[in-house]
């Protein structure tokens, strides 16, 4: 039997305004990085989608080298589009990205026209698409002029192949230049995708400024800690798990005693609001305003369905902010 969406689906979810866009994102949107590759049945995924879309989220993130392997992500994705979404893509936001290693030779990662407008068009075949909504600079290149890398972004939007474009793990000096050559251009930067959680909050020593100041959409990913800021690692590191497995940035070295202390702290406040753990580190990047929307990652339907719940309740008292900085800086 086809897929026939939720027809509720919209009046669960928040929608931001990103910027001073007129693009609106979920609050929830939902990222492919680790488990949309050959690492899993297509069925999973299928079914994840399926849930993510019947619940408002609309926008579904990627990126070129995502999988593994690199490339198979958006493969993926791009045959459960074509059988179970054809009729929805005008209610889908689609981003990718390209900036780290797909191919072999110099044109095969970083930042030059070369490399970003042939990853897109090999992430449009695979996507069986037209266009993306948003496209990445996914990290800035060191070794190429930021006018060359803006430039090129600028050039897929006028050649249609992507609706808007962003930038990804760029510091706040950077980000501010590529913000102003962008909008010098005409195209300008509608939305950041930088790593920030409770764990990693480098984000906040100016590039959110620089966000609201310059109306730039901010969606932060790895809001969980590649699953520290979950309650998996509270009793041990599971047999399944990426630490385990040796799968993922999330290595057995960062999980400290002291590092541990902190997340059962974090756990035990959560459970005083009502909300596991993850769903307290979601609703605690979402409190602040100049966020559009946070990437949560989910390998299972019900992991998503869990996660979506922390729109329930994304108000801090000062009392629960105050605790939750003092158990940060020990």
């Amino acid at each position: 039997m086809p897929y026939q969406p939720n027809p509720t689906r919209y009046s669960s979810m928040q929608y931001r305004r990103c910027g001073r866009s007129g693009l609106k994102l979920p609050a929830v949107s939902l990222g492919l990085w680790h488990n949309f590759g050959d690492v899993d049945v297509l069925q999973n995924f299928r079914a994840t989608l399926h849930r993510a879309f019947d619940s408002g989220v609309t926008h579904f993130d990627l990126a070129n080298n995502y999988g593994p392997p690199p490339g198979s992500a958006e493969t993926n994705f791009g045959r459960i589009l074509k059988e179970d979404f054809r009729g929805y893509r005008d209610e889908l936001i689609i981003s990718t990205k390209a900036g780290y290693h797909m191919w072999e030779g110099p044109y095969g990662e970083w930042g030059s026209r070369k490399y970003l407008i042939s990853s897109l068009d090999q992430s449009l075949k695979r996507m069986k698409l037209e266009y993306v909504d948003i496209f990445y600079s996914h990290r800035p290149d060191p070794d190429t002029p930021l006018e060359e890398t803006m430039g090129a972004l600028d050039q897929v939007v006028r050649q249609g192949k992507a609706l808007y474009v962003g930038i990804s793990n760029y510091q706040p000096q950077e980000a501010a230049e590529a913000m102003r050559i962008l909008r010098e251009l005409g195209t300008p930067c509608l939305i950041h995708q930088p790593k920030y959680s409770m764990f990693e909050r480098w984000v906040e020593d100016g590039l959110l400024d620089l966000l609201g100041e310059e109306g730039v959409g901010c969606i932060p990913f790895s809001p969980l800690a590649q699953g520290l800021l979950t309650d998996k690692y509270l009793h041990g590191i599971p047999e399944d798990s990426r630490v385990a497995k040796g799968v993922g940035f999330l290595t057995e070295n960062q999980l400290t005693p002291e590092r541990l202390n902190q997340v059962q702290q974090l756990n035990s406040l959560a459970q005083e609001r009502g909300q596991s753990l993850a769903q307290m580190a979601l609703s605690w990047i979402l409190r602040d305003e100049r966020v559009t929307s946070v990437l949560i990652g989910a390998s299972k339907p019900d992991q998503l369905s869990d996660s979506l719940r922390c729109l329930d309740n994304l108000q801090f008292s000062a009392e629960e902010l105050a605790r939750i900085e003092d158990v940060l800086k020990k």
